[in-house]
């Protein structure tokens, strides 16, 4: 299966949960999309870890296979499987790009790593999956620096995570330290998604 692109509202309706993480899409509908959204059915042990895996592979907008991959990656760390896999999402570029608050959103972060507007240690980078390492600096290429898109979303009040450090007259940042589960999304609840795989 491919990444999605579809509407991102309509997938946070049908799982519940703010593939934005604005709850802003559910703040108007928290119903299901379609006619009969109002009356969800009970989901059995395999439904549930399937709606897990869902919400959490739309969130970071990876295609299945990717997803399946990065998991199959943080089972080789030390730690815990779930703990070391939402590490990992979190490590990708477009999603520290999203983080530094050089986007709106992990869509557009995608994009702007896509078409050549971000470095890592100075070097150009267009690969959205590209596995950031504590201490590497994400800046804007020089190219880029009156980019539209970049300087409105520096120009908007974002509140940071301190995983991440953010200089924005330099327009660059750095990967400070790999975050702690407690600063991640506590509505994700990894093990069920653990269980999916290890069925």
């Amino acid at each position: 299966m491919s990444r999605y692109t579809g509407p991102i509202y309509k997938k946070s309706r049908r799982y519940g949960f703010s593939t934005l993480e604005t709850g802003k899409e559910l703040a108007k509908k928290p119903t299901a999309p379609g006619q009969h959204g109002t009356s969800r059915k009970k989901l059995s042990e395999y439904g549930v870890q399937l709606k897990e895996k869902q919400k959490v592979r739309f969130l970071y907008g990876l295609s299945e296979k990717q997803f399946r991959k990065t998991f199959d990656a943080a089972g080789k760390m030390h730690g815990v499987h779930g703990v070391n896999f939402l590490i990992l999402l979190e490590s990708r570029l477009d999603n520290l790009v999203y983080r530094m608050g050089l986007a709106k959103t992990r869509r557009s972060a995608r994009q702007l790593v896509n078409h050549g507007h971000i470095t890592v240690n100075g070097k150009k980078v267009d690969i959205p999956s590209f596995r950031v390492k504590p201490g590497n600096v994400i800046g804007v290429a020089e190219a880029s620096n009156n980019h539209p898109v970049i300087n409105e979303c520096l120009n908007m009040d974002i509140t940071r995570p301190a995983y991440v450090s953010f200089d924005a007259n330099k327009k660059e940042g750095v990967y400070v330290r790999y975050p702690e589960r407690e600063e991640l999304n506590a509505e994700i609840n990894e093990s069920l998604i653990v269980e999916f795989y290890n069925r």
